[in-house]
């Protein structure tokens, strides 16, 4: 019995030696763990608020520029805005893909507001993403498959300038 206790006094003293001989370790600050980001669906980063007409050149056209009181010819297809939804495309309502293109006198108030003022300034050959308030779309008016006070999402395409 003397044995062991001398054998585990020797272990105990080397160990306590030892340890003495290190210097005295900083307490390390524990890293906080990081709060998770908020899960939004289906889009990385949500869209920006539809409070003015958002205009994106999505590839620059090289030819004509479209110009209030010239007729345009467009393909497009219409979503309903949605920042939270995947590319900020909720429902499709409408597309001109598959069909004839839409043809329209520029600035002459044939079309939404938001397409008058999107579309002026492209070239022949660009295509443009347009986000457009419910102001310059239907307003309070629903409009077939498009709620009253939506906003919208076009990509649109200038095909043509007469």
């Amino acid at each position: 019995m003397i044995r062991r206790s001398a054998v585990f006094a020797f272990i105990f003293a080397a160990a306590s030696a030892a340890q003495a001989q290190q210097p005295e370790a900083q307490p390390q600050p524990q890293a906080q763990p990081e709060a998770p980001a908020p899960v939004v669906v289906g889009s990385a980063t949500p869209g920006p608020v539809a409070e003015q007409l958002i205009i994106t050149d999505v590839k620059v056209g090289t030819g004509r520029e479209a110009q209030a009181g010239q007729t345009v010819r467009v393909n497009y297809t219409g979503w309903l805005y949605r920042p939270l939804a995947k590319n900020q495309r909720g429902r499709k309502f409408d597309s001109s893909i598959g069909r004839e293109p839409l043809e329209f006198p520029l600035g002459k108030g044939r079309v939404i507001k938001g397409w008058d003022q999107g579309v002026a300034g492209m070239k022949v050959g660009g295509k443009r993403t347009l986000i457009i308030p419910a102001e310059l779309a239907y307003g309070s008016r629903s409009m077939g498959d498009i709620p009253s006070n939506s906003a919208l999402i076009f990509d649109v395409e200038l095909l043509d300038v007469k």
